[in-house]
């Protein structure tokens, strides 16, 4: 069951047939997951073994947690290694996924991306997809760069179309952040890890490769308020990972990372953002945590940057 460290983006499946997506890399202990998927004989979704499942929202998830399952109740759910009954890997699936699925095959085709470099998370992973389920195209390391610069070079080339006005419209809908729809497109715009193939919406997802994991145990600093900061990014190389994370030059704050999906990949090296979230303490060192909740209330990333280098443009 541990031939491979457990990592970002993999899924278990407990001795209950709960299915649960890994968050993190600190799994050293107990695994760190969200729940997503409950058996339950009137739900939406079945796998190929004929057993019917349910989807759980985040805060769902949390509160079934704390009912059937409190001994595996923290900052994530906490899953023991000997309740876990499957482990599932997206670089493992992928060809299982790919012979039942002719989109993700010809995503996978179309991108001829290194063996064991990519593969599908989410519901594909777990057999439970629907036709228009969004694909979670899962790429590592480095080859991840490449996917987008790939992204760029087939919409360019009309090989893959380019994200409709009504699918950009329906994903900031679905983010509902904390900036200006105007900011919020010209932020997702320049990421190119979004994509459309068909009708179905797709995203490139960022995990690092094994030889990179660096597992350092997450746990709450000393809460020191919500702040305001302007500061030039030093380091944006884990900008994609889950949390996003940014090295800045700033008097107080060293760090600013990112819980919410939405500000993922928001500035570049060089770059000066702007960045609303909640201050913390770890070890003498502040950093500014945002996606403190599950839609980051009042708390955001944007890159002054990119938006007085569009209205100088414009």
């Amino acid at each position: 069951m541990r031939e491979k460290p457990l990592r970002l983006r993999d899924f278990i499946e407990d001795d209950e047939r709960r299915l649960y997506a890994v968050s993190g890399y600190d799994n050293t202990e107990r695994v760190g997951c969200i729940l997503r998927y409950i058996p339950d004989r009137s739900g939406s979704r079945e796998n190929q073994e004929g057993i019917r499942y349910r989807k759980l929202e985040f805060e769902e998830a949390y509160t079934y947690i704390a009912r059937e399952k409190p001994e595996y109740a923290d900052l994530v759910q906490r899953v023991p290694y000997s309740d876990i009954r499957k482990v599932l890997k997206p670089e493992g699936e992928i060809e299982n996924i790919i012979k039942r699925n002719i989109l993700v095959k010809r995503l996978v085709t179309l991108f001829n991306l290194p063996v064991r470099t990519y593969g599908c998370t989410g519901s594909y992973l777990c057999g439970l997809e629907s036709d228009q389920s969004d694909i979670d195209f899962v790429v590592y390391g480095r080859t991840f760069i490449h996917a987008r610069d790939l992204l760029r070079y087939f919409v360019t080339r009309g090989e893959i179309s380019p994200i409709s006005e009504e699918m950009w419209d329906l994903i900031f809908r679905k983010r509902n952040p904390e900036i200006s729809a105007d900011e919020f497109f010209l932020h997702e715009k320049r990421k190119w890890n979004r994509g459309q193939i068909d009708s179905v919406y797709f995203d490139i997802l960022y995990t690092r490769p094994y030889t990179s994991l660096n597992p350092i145990p997450w746990k709450k600093g000393i809460p020191c308020g919500k702040k305001t900061i302007e500061a030039t990014v030093t380091d944006a190389s884990l900008s994609f990972d889950n949390p996003a994370v940014y090295h800045v030059d700033h008097p107080d704050i060293t760090k600013v990372l990112s819980f919410s999906h939405t500000y993922s990949g928001q500035a570049l090296e060089g770059e000066v953002i702007e960045a609303r979230g909640v201050c913390e303490n770890h070890s003498g060192k502040e950093w500014l945590i945002v996606g403190t909740t599950r839609d980051a209330r009042g708390e955001y990333i944007k890159s002054i940057s990119l938006i007085e280098g569009a209205d100088g443009n414009s």
